[in-house]
């Protein structure tokens, strides 16, 4: 089975049904829904989705935004094809390497770090402001996959 590390972007991105890029964020989780990708979510991931969601939810008029913020957490976590990665010394170190090199986000970092430590590809919605400086260097030491590039 595939495997590959998902960025916030990608996670709120298929939530967004109205979202520019929602049918290519659909197409990955379809894929682990089918049993044919494992999704590897950082720890920080799950904190940021709940973060970002809340705040879309409450945007929307959602009752109960942080209920329902929490059980789209939740369902990733609990998730078959998915795994939810984030204890160990040599994620935090790796992630920490990738920050001081680049001086991405921090979830960005550990998505990097997930991809490189476990061999897989890391997803993206889009090539942010920040890795656009080193994207040249970036694509050649991580296996990368940006949404946009699928419209």
């Amino acid at each position: 089975m595939a495997r590959a590390a998902i960025d916030t972007s990608v996670v709120i991105e298929y939530i967004d049904l109205r979202g520019e890029l929602h049918e290519q964020a659909e197409a990955v989780f379809s894929a682990a829904l089918a049993g044919r990708l494992e999704i590897l979510i950082p720890h920080a991931v799950l904190a940021e989705t709940f973060y970002v969601a809340t705040k879309i939810y409450r945007t929307l008029g959602v009752e109960r935004a942080e209920a329902v913020a929490s059980k789209l957490v939740e369902w990733l976590y609990r998730l078959p094809t998915a795994r939810v990665v984030g204890e160990g010394v040599q994620l935090a170190l790796e992630a920490g390497g990738v920050k001081l090199a680049y001086n991405l986000a921090l979830t960005d970092c550990y998505v990097l770090a997930v991809s490189k430590l476990y061999g897989c590809t890391a997803v993206f919605k889009k090539r942010e402001r920040e890795m656009l400086r080193n994207i040249g260097e970036l694509e050649r030491n991580y296996k990368l996959l940006f949404l946009e590039d699928y419209r």
